[in-house]
């Protein structure tokens, strides 16, 4: 059988760093190939070599029987190989199909054709049947529509092998199937797709071929319809993964315990209306819903980023949100979806991110930062959460996926906070390390704090949540307890069926 894409024996150091040991992968025309592994498996460092940010220190690679070795990833793309990154390369201020066509834009004598740009962008945009328009600027959009966006500047040059990097951490299940229904029609054509995901379910479905990547180095290559998730979990990791959400905590019987989070009535013009929620100590509150349901902007509202109007109440006490100051004062944490750009400071270290919401009680009473306070409770927290990190003064930007979340979550653990806000904490980690932060949170609840949870899976919000808050159209439309909820019933209310 002949291969498009050929990778033999491909490793890579970095002076006495091997980021990959040794990888093979061979990919058929017209084929879905899963790549797995665990963050910091090589995954990302192979898909860089490919696309011509690095240069292999050792192996093969040949695409279309001949031998390949792009410059970078303009030259990549002209050689016919295309990628969609996880973590997002749009410009902000500009439009959508400006982004679309970064960098190809149709041009006469060096002058961008700007009606040409913006029609081709709205063709794209209509075969690919993406809910966005070609002339909305992409910073107004929701992180989903980013991530559409992305994959449509993926496919806006014509490509043999296109790559997609955790195409669906931010999409509903209905723009899932919006991906797949694309990737079909890539197949038909004879576009090979190269399938990065941590969500094994979706790769069950939609890859016709699994390469499983562990240590920097090729473990096996099957068949998906011979696989099973229990084992390519053990084969990613090395291990049985047996349980993967810690169990509940039970209540001892006839307890019954104030919430220490009340909201009623809450409103947002526009964004959300009338929802009504209670966190108690200990308990996790899953909210889910489908993209544009409001799940975010209730979050936003309840830490200040968000005007609102309703009753929130800590304690019994009413309170008001006007900024995150008042909800940090008020000792209540929010872990946002987007790590990268909200959650973590990428330049600066370990410590110093940890210790970024707490710095004030680490000073003296001029205001100075006492540097071995610091390093204290940096060292507790990177302890605590298991962070792999050289040290603490290593800077956040160069960890794994999973641990640059852990360290986000020990930002707010070192608040010490009576509820703490989760939005999508699990989002481009591998199974491992979700395995990790599940106990965590696990953990942090045991503890008494009330933690309120969104996430877009919902295998992982049913596996967490003692309680399940469902939105649509920015309301409420149940609250269910978790035990034994059927995934259909919690869709049946989010699609607003109910």
């Amino acid at each position: 059988m002949s291969y498009l894409l050929e990778i033999r024996d491909v490793a890579k150091t970095f002076g006495p760093i091997v980021a990959l040991k040794s990888m093979s992968l061979q990919v058929r025309p017209g084929e879905v190939h899963a790549l797995i592994g665990e963050n910091g498996a090589g995954k990302s460092t192979l898909m860089k070599i490919l696309t011509g940010l690095y240069t292999p220190t050792s192996g093969s690679i040949t695409l279309r029987g001949e031998a390949y070795a792009p410059h970078d990833p303009r030259d990549a793309a002209e050689r016919g190989l295309s990628i969609v990154f996880q973590e997002l390369s749009l410009c902000r201020n500009l439009s959508v199909a400006a982004n679309v066509f970064a960098n190809h834009e149709p041009s006469r004598f060096g002058f961008i054709r700007r009606r040409d740009l913006e029609k081709r962008a709205r063709e794209l945009i209509a075969e690919l049947g993406l809910p966005v328009r070609a002339d909305a600027r992409v910073g107004d959009l929701s992180i989903a529509q980013q991530q559409l966006v992305e994959i449509a500047k993926g496919l806006s040059r014509p490509a043999d092998v296109l790559i997609l990097d955790e195409p669906t951490s931010s999409l509903s299940e209905n723009e899932v199937e919006l991906l797949f229904a694309i990737i079909e029609r890539l197949k038909a054509r004879g576009t090979s797709v190269i399938y990065i995901s941590h969500r094994l379910e979706e790769i069950m479905t939609i890859s016709d071929a699994i390469t499983v990547i562990r240590d920097g180095e090729f473990v096996t290559t099957m068949a998906t319809c011979e696989a099973t998730v229990d084992d390519l979990i053990a084969l990613m990791v090395g291990r049985p993964l047996q349980e993967i959400y810690p169990p509940r905590t039970v209540p001892a019987p006839g307890t019954e315990v104030a919430p220490v989070l009340e909201v009623e009535k809450l409103s947002s013009p526009e964004r959300f209306h009338d929802v009504d929620l209670a966190i108690r100590p200990g308990e996790i509150v899953g909210l889910f819903g489908l993209v544009g349901a409001g799940r975010t902007e209730v979050m936003k509202a309840l830490f200040g980023i968000y005007p609102s109007s309703g009753t929130i109440r800590l304690d019994g006490k009413a309170v008001r949100m006007r900024s995150p100051a008042d909800a940090i004062a008020a000792r209540i944490g929010f872990a946002t979806e987007n790590r990268k750009e909200e959650g973590l400071v990428l330049a600066h270290s370990v410590e110093r991110n940890i210790n970024m919401v707490t710095l004030g009680n680490l000073s003296d009473a001029l205001g100075f930062a006492r540097s071995r306070a610091e390093r204290r409770q940096a060292d507790i927290e990177v302890q605590r959460f298991g962070v792999k990190t050289n040290s603490i003064s290593t800077v956040v930007g160069t960890l794994s996926g999973g641990n640059q979340q852990k360290v986000v979550l020990a930002k707010w653990l070192a608040l010490n906070p009576r509820v703490l806000i989760l939005d999508e904490p699990t989002r481009g980690v591998d199974v491992g390390a979700k395995a990790e932060i599940y106990r965590i949170i696990r953990e942090l609840a045991a503890q008494g704090t009330a933690i309120l949870m969104v996430s877009s899976e919902l295998p992982e919000v049913l596996g967490l949540s003692d309680r399940v808050v469902v939105m649509h159209e920015g309301r409420v439309t149940a609250t269910l307890p978790a035990e034994g909820l059927k995934p259909e019933t919690v869709m049946t209310f989010a699609a607003g069926m109910e």
